[in-house]
């Protein structure tokens, strides 16, 4: 989709290319350069924290086990991206999906709250933007997937319209025109939990 990168531009090109040739330092580097950034997409898309770190796990062995077939064509982010979203849309496109997902509302796997809602609980304020932030939450839930990914890895991650293109195998018009109506969608949607 595009010419190749230079790696002086992205450094995580030149690491991925060590762990090419076999430097397992680089490809660890690599996770935890970006692990917890992988987590936080997977989770804001399919809505658990345990399953996101489940795929940001499969995510990252697809990584290793595909070093071999890597171009550097665009930044390293935008290759592992492209992963991570299909990870993320075939889970939400499992028959079972809705049956594990968590509301952010109930307490976690181990009984605790999830640390927002412990937080929020500290001032008046806190309890307001918390729950903004829930009926953000579901609105972008509520998106198809294809729309919920462009935004999340265009407003959440910063990747620019071609990035989220070639991290979604689309044209950059599609990606334009998902955003847009995810955008308009979220904001009746908003507008109707406000009124």
């Amino acid at each position: 989709m595009g010419a190749a990168v230079n790696t002086e531009d992205d450094p995580d090109v030149e690491l991925m290319l060590a762990v090419q040739r076999g430097d397992r330092s680089a490809f660890e580097r690599l996770f935890e350069k970006h692990i917890a950034s992988v987590i936080g997409f997977a989770t804001r898309f399919v809505g658990t924290r345990a399953r996101a770190e489940e795929l940001a796990q499969d995510v990252f062995l697809q990584v290793y086990k595909n070093r071999g077939r890597y171009e550097p064509r665009a930044r390293f982010s935008t290759w592992l991206y492209r992963m991570v979203t299909n990870a993320c849309l075939s889970e939400v496109r499992r028959a079972d999906y809705r049956g594990h997902k968590q509301s952010m509302d109930q307490p976690g796997e181990d009984g605790e709250d999830p640390p927002q809602v412990a937080s929020a609980r500290s001032s008046e304020d806190d309890v307001v933007s918390h729950e903004i932030l829930e009926r953000m939450r579901g609105a972008l839930d509520e998106l198809p997937p294809q729309q919920r990914a462009a935004v999340l890895l265009a407003r959440i991650e910063g990747f620019s319209y071609e990035e989220v293109s070639e991290s979604l195998s689309c044209s950059v018009s599609a990606v334009k025109s998902l955003i847009h109506r995810a955008t308009v969608t979220l904001r009746d949607r908003l507008k109707e939990d406000c009124v």
